[in-house]
């Protein structure tokens, strides 16, 4: 599983919105890639904010 999967398979686990240090936790992959990482989701609309600096996948 590569470095993207994990990040959006941590949003997919998780009932609530997350943060890029939640998410680096939760994956185990470092927040600096996992802020690269986000920042293609928020590009192409995987995941979207409900609230300010916490992410969720698109429903």
């Amino acid at each position: 599983m590569d470095d993207k999967e994990k990040v959006i398979k941590a949003f997919k686990d998780s009932e609530e919105p997350l943060n890029a240090t939640k998410v680096s936790q939760i994956s185990g992959v470092e927040k600096k890639e996992v802020d690269k990482i986000m920042k293609e989701l928020k590009k192409d609309e995987t995941i979207i904010s409900p609230k300010r600096c916490y992410w969720a996948l698109k429903e």
